[in-house]
């Protein structure tokens, strides 16, 4: 089988060792089945899609809906890059699998409505799928309810106008959607289980996603949920598109 390939961009290297060890666990995959290109620190290479079975987007601290002025030029560079190669994912429809960053960068450059309307805290939420959602491939064997940890300063408040909506929440509508046909992002974590969780509150506690002070309550909450089904969202991936 070619290799998957991660495009990380946490900055934390805690994160990003946690985040890369999640989705090798929970995708049933060794390190030469997944590799992982670290975009916060150093220009993305040149890449030929052909030498990968699939790409998977981790999450990442970067909120594409803020001002320009506001951004890092690391910020910057990432968003360049992902949208030049997502020029070329898109066109192919090429397998793609975004995390919560997913639907700000796919999202942004399908032309959806990307902004601080429907952001959730940290913690375990219920995720809806929809009549589409409960027949797409890759939400296979999963039921119509199920609790994801999420937690996003922005979220889509529009979708892209050809997008298919796959899965909502009470609070944020759109938490997964397709393009084409093998062109996906989510707004939850499939990788996320609850001590992944704790680990990024902790890591992250002043990063404004929530009140500082608050963070050992919040440990304390996701400790409270359990989450198992999201992750076959990341087998049925690996399922489908190793090749």
């Amino acid at each position: 089988m070619k290799p998957f390939l991660l495009l990380a961009s946490r900055a934390e290297d805690a994160a990003a060792e946690d985040e890369y060890e999640a989705y090798l666990r929970y995708g049933g995959l060794d390190e030469s089945q997944l590799r992982r290109i670290r975009m916060e620190q150093a220009p993305l290479p040149d890449l030929a899609l052909e030498d990968y079975s699939g790409i998977i987007v981790g999450g990442s601290p970067f909120t594409s809906s803020d001002p320009p002025e506001k951004k890092s030029e690391a910020q910057h560079r990432v968003e360049r890059e992902l949208s030049a190669l997502l020029d070329r994912i898109v066109a192919a429809d090429y397998p793609f699998l975004g995390a919560c960053y997913g639907v700000g960068t796919l999202g942004r450059h399908q032309g959806a409505i990307i902004d601080r309307t429907y952001g959730e805290q940290l913690g375990g939420v219920t995720i809806s799928l929809s009549p589409e959602g409960l027949q797409d491939p890759l939400l296979a064997g999963m039921p119509a309810e199920f609790t994801a940890f999420t937690g996003h300063k922005e979220a889509c408040t529009v979708p892209p106008p050809h997008a298919v909506l796959l899965a909502s929440s009470a609070a944020c509508p759109v938490h997964m959607f397709r393009i084409k046909q093998n062109l996906y992002a989510t707004q939850f974590h499939p990788e996320l289980d609850a001590e992944g969780l704790v680990t990024r509150i902790d890591i992250y506690r002043h990063a404004g996603y929530f009140p500082p002070e608050s963070a050992e309550e919040l440990m304390a909450a996701a400790r409270t949920f359990t989450a198992t089904e999201p992750m076959k969202i990341l087998r049925n991936f690996i399922k489908i598109y190793g090749r």
